[in-house]
């Protein structure tokens, strides 16, 4: 009988011994997963090394990209201020002319994109803001004089020309289409040490109300732009141009990683009326707007929010002669819903001039639609950031 003990006790250990290895080395042989029961079915992930369409390199995209992008120096005379010994008879005839100070520039970088293959750039208008000369260096270092062909202080765009032989042209994009998430790459020249390529993603879109520029419609970007990158060229993942660095929030003059585009969309806009004429041409109306509030709203005893609230009227401008007067509430412009003072500016300027336009507005809350003959926008100085 203990015989019979000895062996079952043995044959049991062997058993337990075996269940062990085998749970822990092969579970699947019992019908179970390695990670044990799973309380909730879950979605595992493909390894990232089998993720379909997964980018490792952006490098076809720079290399169709870069050469279009160049690099912008800018020099302006300074002038200093006449030494009083100058003027003095007694003094020159004894120093002659060796009291003449010599005449002093200032120099700038900046960057540009080739948006033609006439030589047309693409750049911001404070890179070559009041300069007198303005070079560019291709990225194959050749350097070429650029004239100013004219640029628009309210969108800070600015087109220049060089002549000089066949130049590479970038690819448009559509920068409409472009979603936030979505993969971009920053290229300028930043701190003048040459070409350089950041990225990034699109953070936001339709950022304005910044105080940047009079019309603002920015590419928000975490790609590195820094001082210098001004003009350069924001590209997609396929090489295409789709903004044009223009400026940052910085507390220290380096990246935060808050960083702004003017969409290609609105710059070949711009382009295409510099080129064309020289100039921007706007609709303009004469009115100071105000955003409504809903103290606003309850304070002139207004039914809703909508639209914007007429602050000022311009003498003699034609939303006076059309009758709008402080006070009123402006609601639509050509059919079109006015939604804040941004959308107001924005759709008054797509107005053309010497055209009549129809105002919609409201007075003691009744609605008065008239017709308005639209004027030129005044041209504008650029704000100071």
């Amino acid at each position: 009988m203990r015989n019979l003990w000895l062996i079952f006790a043995q044959a049991a250990t062997v058993a337990v011994g075996a269940l062990f290895v085998i749970t822990t080395l092969k579970p699947e042989w019992l019908g179970r997963s390695a990670s044990g029961p799973q309380v909730v079915e879950l979605r595992q992930a493909m390894s990232s090394a089998i993720l379909p369409g997964r980018a490792t390199s952006y490098n076809d995209a720079v290399r169709r990209a870069v050469p279009a992008v160049v690099n912008i120096f800018t020099s302006k005379e300074i002038k200093s201020q006449r030494h009083p010994f100058l003027d003095d008879p007694l003094f020159r005839h004894f120093f002659g002319d060796r009291l003449e100070e010599e005449p002093q520039r200032a120099a700038s970088l900046g960057s540009g994109v080739i948006v033609s293959s006439k030589g047309y750039i693409l750049t911001n208008h404070h890179v070559i803001e009041a300069a007198d000369e303005i070079e560019v260096a291709l990225v194959d270092g050749k350097k070429l004089k650029a004239r100013a062909v004219g640029s628009d202080p309210e969108t800070d765009i600015a087109v220049l020309q060089v002549e000089g032989g066949q130049v590479p042209a970038i690819t448009f994009g559509d920068a409409d289409a472009l979603r936030v998430g979505d993969v971009v790459l920053a290229i300028g020249n930043p701190f003048g040490v040459g070409q350089t390529v950041t990225m990034g993603i699109v953070s936001a879109l339709g950022r304005n109300q910044l105080g940047i520029n009079t019309f603002e419609n920015f590419i928000q970007t975490d790609a590195a732009i820094n001082p210098g990158n001004s003009g350069g060229a924001l590209i997609d993942t396929a090489g295409n141009l789709v903004g044009i660095n223009t400026a940052i929030y910085s507390r220290s003059g380096g990246s935060l990683g808050i960083g702004f585009a003017i969409p290609a969309s609105s710059a070949k806009q711009v382009m295409e009326q510099i080129i064309e004429t020289g100039s921007v041409t706007r609709g303009w109306i004469g009115v100071e707007a105000q955003e409504i509030t809903p103290e606003i709203a309850e304070s002139f005893r207004l039914s809703s929010t909508n639209g914007v609230l007429i602050a000022g009227v311009l003498r003699g401008g034609p939303a006076e002669k059309a009758g709008l007067k402080p006070g009123d509430v402006l609601v639509a412009i050509e059919g079109r819903s006015v939604k804040d003072p941004n959308s107001m500016l924005n759709l008054v300027a797509a107005l053309v001039p010497g055209k009549p336009a129809s105002i919609r507005y409201k007075r003691d809350n009744k609605d008065v639609e008239v017709q308005i003959a639209v004027g030129k926008r005044p041209t504008q100085q650029r704000r100071r950031r």
